[in-house]
């Protein structure tokens, strides 16, 4: 009886959601559209009074609980092209299984601040997911998208690379909070199915 709630416990304290945020470290890339992953994550942590950011395993990383249940927040250093090399290990280190594991990024193929949840699916051009997907060996993992719009006349490198204009940001911030609230309710519900259902 008391190995039993002694297995309980331990089975309660390892269990934990990772949420990465992809992005380009550096203030060069601060707030820019290719950030997007970054800033969800930032204003994840403002909410939840988070500041405990550390460096481990080329990632800044930290942790808040709801409900007793561990919430990592991950945001690579490595540079976009390479995030997965920073996914794989964390994800190894804190025993966190695939289903567990969420990611958000920008996407061009959207108007600015929709958003859309997907259990699989190819990288669609995206880099960032395109390493993860090398470094998981899966395409099979959570990931909401956030839109960014695409360019018009400029580059597709100057134009993720650049500034949400003016115009932009009001529809930028609701997208952020709305995956703040699909990140929450998977937090809380944990049936990605059933959000995608609500949110998509």
């Amino acid at each position: 009886m008391v190995l039993s709630a002694i297995f309980c416990v331990l089975k309660v304290e390892i269990n934990m959601k990772m949420i990465v945020g992809l992005g380009n470290i550096g203030k060069e890339y601060d707030r820019t559209r290719h950030n997007t992953g970054f800033m969800v994550i930032d204003a994840l942590a403002e909410k939840h009074d988070v500041t405990n950011f550390k460096i481990q395993n080329d990632a800044m990383i930290a942790d808040f609980r709801v409900n007793g249940e561990k919430v990592l927040l991950v945001k690579p250093t490595t540079y976009m092209n390479d995030s997965g090399r920073a996914v794989r290990p964390l994800m190894d280190y804190f025993d966190v299984d695939l289903e567990d594991m969420i990611v958000v990024y920008d996407d061009m193929d959207m108007p600015v601040g929709k958003i859309r949840l997907r259990q699989k699916g190819s990288a669609g051009g995206h880099n960032g997911i395109k390493s993860i997907i090398a470094h998981v060996g899966t395409q099979a993992f959570n990931r909401v998208r956030v839109g960014i719009d695409h360019p018009d006349k400029e580059s597709v490198v100057d134009y993720v690379l650049g500034k949400f204009r003016k115009e932009q940001e009001t529809d930028f911030e609701i997208g952020v909070q709305n995956t703040i609230k699909a990140l929450e309710d998977w937090i809380e519900v944990d049936d990605f199915s059933r959000l995608m259902n609500k949110y998509n």
